[in-house]
């Protein structure tokens, strides 16, 4: 197995977006500004062949944003899914095929793994509307949720972390349309602004591999509070890493990020709440 090469991780994602110029026109029609397009970094071992069919700290952050009905971008799911397609260093990675997965606090590995990130404590939720019924609740959908431990790296992938299947967690939404992940705030790795990664599936039967997602997208944070966080001593890697880069930079959210930065509250000492409402079309 070749070790994973970086650049060849965001060629490999780039090669997987709709060109910028068509998404940014529907983009207009729907909403009036735009947003993202994803990739990933994190020091992994991956084959890129697809399958066929605990800080301390006291500063603060309040930053709100405005619900939307307009849809969500289509993002890449990166190189990282776990969804069943593609592979790691020992087969095809698929932590939804895997008991355990269906689960609220995702800090800590399941099953036969036993690793637990630790970082920041960061509570994310999420809540599914309807884009065709004015915005309406959409219960008893799925959403697979997936991002980088503090020091950018992705379970199942990453070098040592291929057995692991921590900060990887699939829920149903209740009736009012919503789920809520208990996580780690994710870490920035060279190449890419932090992000957190989804796949909406129709329901938790059919949430068991990416053959029966409905949508993939990304979401991002406030700078304020990404500065707040990575100043923090355990993020010192991540804050050298935002330094070099910017929304408009990023090979995902260069064409607006509107409708993907969550709504965030709290501190570096007690942790951070973060919401935002996702748009599909059903």
């Amino acid at each position: 197995m070749k070790k994973h090469d970086p650049q060849r991780a965001l060629d490999f994602e780039a090669l997987l977006r709709m060109p910028v110029d068509r998404r940014q026109a529907l983009r207009r029609l729907m909403a009036g500004s735009v947003a993202p397009l994803a990739g990933c970094g994190g020091g992994a071992e991956v084959s890129f062949g697809s399958v066929a069919s605990s800080t301390s700290g006291s500063t603060s952050s309040s930053t709100t944003t405005v619900s939307s009905c307009a849809i969500i971008p289509e993002e890449t799911a990166g190189p990282y899914p776990g969804d069943g397609s593609n592979y790691n260093s020992s087969g095809i990675a698929n932590a939804l095929s895997q008991s355990g997965i269906v689960r609220s606090d995702i800090r800590a590995s399941f099953g036969n793994a036993s690793a637990v990130a630790t970082g920041i404590p960061l509570t994310l939720t999420l809540k599914l509307v309807s884009t065709t019924s004015s915005c309406a609740n959409l219960a008893g959908y799925a959403i697979y949720l997936w991002h980088c431990d503090r020091n950018g790296l992705y379970s199942l992938y990453s070098t040592g972390l291929t057995t692991e299947n921590y900060l990887r967690g699939v829920q149903a939404t209740d009736s009012n349309g919503s789920v809520t992940f208990l996580t780690v705030f994710p870490g920035c790795y060279a190449g890419r602004m932090p992000h957190i990664h989804f796949e909406i599936y129709p329901s938790l039967a059919t949430a068991t591999g990416y053959g029966n997602k409905i949508k993939t997208s990304q979401l991002s944070f406030p700078l304020a509070t990404l500065a707040e966080v990575y100043a923090t001593a355990d993020y010192a890697t991540s804050a050298a890493n935002l330094s070099g880069m910017s929304f408009a930079t990023d090979t995902v959210f260069s064409d607006g990020t509107s409708l993907q930065i969550a709504s965030v509250s709290g501190t570096t000492a007690t942790g951070y709440t973060a919401a935002l409402t996702v748009g599909i079309a059903a």
